[in-house]
């Protein structure tokens, strides 16, 4: 089983007039999934309550839990890719970078359901640049817990590119949370843009070859003794040599 190799992003000659971002309400989501089953999207929500503990983390307590799978981006579907390990060089990410971690796949009806479909060819048509040969997208369901005791860190690698193509940052939910405040900046490491992100399904889209980004630790709200949010990232990239599933 060959790990999804996702290395340093190759300079490519991008359109400096062309934003680098996009803040998408949540209203583009909510409609485009209105045409579902209200039930089938509270399943698919309801699944980041079976996220299992992400091994990966060197903590005595697990804090962030998580589920990765890849897919190939077919007209009105997806197809799913045969799992595999997630690798990211070193210069992408100093923390967990040159290491294959193997996290546990979506649950079935999770990745072969109409909402995640939905969400990502809705997505797939608001990227922040050119989406010539983009057929490939890693969707990753991601919490993180905090307590009083101790604080969640979504990026515990810091301010950060992932090594993709385009990046969309979809809030799933967040609940009893202060702080998790979203932070783009420019390869100089200027501000362009901060945000808390607060309503289910509103979503930030980044053009991860000319933005950074981070967010800040998660904490539990005043009178609250657990805060939790829920993420689902989803990364849009070329198939690579060596991906299977055609």
């Amino acid at each position: 089983m060959q790990p999804l190799s996702l290395d340093k992003p190759a300079a490519r000659t991008q359109d400096p007039a062309r934003p680098a971002f996009a803040h998408l309400d949540a209203a583009l989501l909510t409609a485009a999934l209105a045409r579902l089953p209200t039930a089938e999207v509270a399943e698919f929500t309801g699944s980041w309550d079976r996220l299992p503990a992400d091994a990966h983390l060197d903590t005595a307590r697990p804090y962030r839990f998580r589920r990765y799978s890849g897919f190939r981006i077919r007209p009105g579907r997806l197809e799913l890719l045969p799992h595999r390990p997630f690798f990211q060089d070193r210069d992408i990410n100093r923390v967990y970078g040159g290491v294959d971690r193997l996290f546990a796949p979506l649950e079935e009806r999770t990745a072969g359901g109409a909402v995640l479909h939905t969400v990502v060819h809705t997505l797939l048509g608001r990227l922040p640049g050119p989406r010539s040969g983009i057929d490939t997208c890693g969707v990753h369901q991601i919490r993180v817990v905090a307590t009083t005791d101790a604080e969640g860190h979504p990026a515990p690698e810091g301010v950060h590119q992932d090594g993709h193509s385009y990046v969309a940052q979809v809030l799933i939910g967040r609940q009893d949370v202060r702080g998790a405040e979203s932070t783009l900046y420019d390869l100089r490491r200027s501000p362009l843009h901060r945000a808390l992100l607060t309503e289910p399904w509103e979503t930030i889209v980044l053009d991860d070859r000319r933005v950074l980004h981070g967010v800040t630790p998660v904490r539990p709200a005043p009178g609250a003794h657990t805060g939790v949010r829920d993420m689902m990232l989803i990364d849009f990239f070329p198939g690579g040599e060596g991906e299977e599933g055609e």
